[in-house]
């Protein structure tokens, strides 16, 4: 069993807090797992009678007649028989109908305290933000991380279990499946009956062959610039198709919406500014996009870099991809401006890193390319290299930290600042 610490610490950490507890994320990863039985698990050891935890699952055929919100709340305000604190779970809030009328409602009873799960940031929109008023508090749970995985795989090689984990990614069922057929197969019947099923049902799109090719070539591209435009111009092309650039941007969106992918901005680190478009696109989960190429592209050098940003992301980091801009002359002494690319950009508060991605640094040729635009940022921030192989952890001449991807996924504090 995963106990999942990260998460329950969380949770545990906004009890009482006057706001409702937002659990987040893709479809199975988990969330009704961390407030169902891991967070119940804490609150009765903790002393918490039984009958004040009440459990709302809207997916349970048996309580579809609790998606309206006077039943709801008639059935939660029933439970209330004293004045001590009563813990209200709700499954797949996004279920209920007028849902932030009814939470809002909930709020303005005292000896309510309030978490729910969703699995699509429809109800976190800035709509709903601003119906919550500033009460509503997001926890986003991740899939498995490497270093969840490898706390129960305990007799595997750390090297055969990080191709594992490339592979198949981090949704828990997948640990529990014996076989390789049975995870491909089940990896790649969540992608097309759920993930796409869902999206269906809630935009009403029309074209699922647009929608899907456009999954493809994100798939196809990791680490890679995405820009509507180009992508509209493929289409066009290639599929012979008449997608806007607008309804690729929607996909995309609608995509993120589903938290299947997320989307790094690119930051002039020089000029201190975003950069509007294009962006990169990054898979929640690596086993669901290897799914959606059936197994056939598996390219460790851009799994890497989409694990280091998914691990950078469940850290707490927010990042973006960088992009420091070289001002140099050709060989006819013509001044020119080489863009040169800063893998992630993370800040935390007042803290920054920049890291570059490299599977391997077999020559001092190759150290040599990956440092160049490290050694182009005019700042004191920590510049690192994290390597895919077992690398000992040192500093180059130019002091650069080199770590190896399984000190960095292994060692919550592998980042020095």
């Amino acid at each position: 069993m995963i106990t999942r610490p990260l998460y329950l610490q969380k949770l545990i950490s906004r009890q009482h807090n006057g706001m409702i507890k937002i659990i987040t994320g893709m479809r199975r990863v988990g969330k009704s797992y961390l407030m169902n039985e891991l967070l119940v698990r804490h609150l009765l050891e903790q002393g918490v009678a039984d009958n004040h935890i009440i459990k709302v699952d809207l997916e349970d055929f048996t309580q579809y007649s609790l998606r309206e919100p006077y039943a709801f709340l008639d059935y939660v305000l029933s439970q209330q028989q004293d004045n001590d604190m009563y813990y209200v779970l709700i499954d797949e809030v996004q279920h209920l109908n007028h849902f932030e009328d009814v939470l809002n409602t909930l709020l303005k009873h005292n000896g309510l305290d309030v978490y729910v799960t969703g699995s699509n940031s429809r109800f976190l929109s800035s709509d709903v933000i601003t119906e919550f008023r500033g009460r509503g508090d997001e926890v986003r749970v991740f899939p498995l991380s490497f270093s969840e995985v490898a706390s129960v795989r305990t007799n595997i090689d750390k090297t055969e279990l990080l191709y594992e984990y490339l592979n198949y990614g981090g949704l828990p069922a997948i640990y529990n499946m014996a076989t390789t057929e049975q995870k491909e197969n089940y990896l790649k019947a969540l992608f097309s009956e759920t993930y796409l099923k869902d999206m269906h049902d809630r935009y009403r799109i029309m074209d699922d062959n647009n929608l899907e090719e456009l999954i493809n070539i994100v798939a196809s591209s990791i680490g890679s610039l995405i820009n509507p435009q180009k992508l509209e111009n493929t289409f066009r092309s290639v599929s012979k198709s008449n997608i806007s650039q607008a309804t690729i941007k929607r996909y995309l969106d609608y995509l993120q919406d589903a938290f299947i992918l997320s989307c790094a901005t690119r930051y002039d680190i020089k000029g201190k500014r975003y950069i509007s478009t294009p962006h990169k696109y990054y898979f929640s989960d690596l086993g669901i996009r290897n799914a959606r190429l059936n197994f056939r592209q598996f390219e460790p050098t851009h799994l890497m870099e989409n694990l280091i940003y998914n691990e950078l992301l469940v850290r707490g980091f927010s990042v973006d991809v960088g992009q420091v801009i070289l001002n140099s002359q050709n060989q006819e002494g013509v001044s020119q401006r080489i863009p040169l690319e800063v893998d992630f950009v993370c800040n935390r508060g007042s803290k920054r890193c920049y890291i570059q991605s490299a599977w391997s640094l077999p020559t001092s040729e190759k150290l040599k390319q990956e440092e160049r635009s490290l050694l182009h940022i005019n700042d004191s921030f920590q510049k690192i290299i994290i390597v895919g192989d077992h690398t000992p952890r040192h500093q180059t001449d130019k002091g650069t930290l080199v770590v190896n991807i399984y000190d960095f996924l292994l060692d919550k504090d592998s980042l020095t600042f």
